[in-house]
């Protein structure tokens, strides 16, 4: 016979979480710097206040309306514009972040491998049709692979971020 089964009532749940919305996290970072759909953005930024992490975006036009439509919580979140991508992830390589890229590569860590963050680290992902952008690809210190048993060559952005968002915050 299995346990019961108890459903938290939302008075419960709300006692355990933060009181008010962080201005910047700052350990973790998700980093669309090339999107495709503007749907997927809404999506990454819910994901990104649900495991205390930030998010980077491009200045394109359409980027804050996106993030306005998406943001569900319809509180301050932590968004970062970001104008030139590559200088800006060089950057913070420089200042000590760990780049991680979201990439099918030689060498990349399966996500079930994946260890908890331990430092800043920046979460890298490409555009959904060409991937990470062959110049920003030396910026990177290490990859991520999520496996697929799919015909599917890939995960749309919100989706594959948000796996390994949780698992870099040591959710899952």
């Amino acid at each position: 016979m299995s346990p019961a089964i108890r459903i938290r009532p939302r008075r419960e749940l709300r006692a355990v979480r933060r009181r008010r919305p962080h201005r910047c996290w700052g350990h973790l970072i998700a980093a669309p710097l090339w999107p495709m759909h503007g749907a997927n953005l809404g999506t990454l930024l819910r994901t990104c206040d649900a495991v205390g992490a930030c998010l980077a975006v491009p200045p394109f036009d359409w980027v804050d309306g996106a993030l306005a439509r998406g943001n569900t919580l319809r509180q301050p979140t932590c968004v970062h514009r970001v104008g030139n991508p590559v200088r800006w992830l060089s950057g913070e390589r420089a200042r000590g972040s760990r780049i991680m890229g979201v990439e099918l590569a030689e060498e990349a860590i399966r996500l079930a491998d994946l260890p908890a963050a331990r430092q800043r680290t920046i979460v890298v992902l490409g555009h959904e049709a060409d991937g990470i952008p062959v110049e920003a690809l030396d910026v990177l210190d290490s990859v991520v692979e999520i496996p697929m048993v799919g015909t599917g060559l890939s995960l749309n952005v919100a989706v594959a971020g948000s796996l390994v968002l949780y698992k870099l915050a040591g959710l899952v």
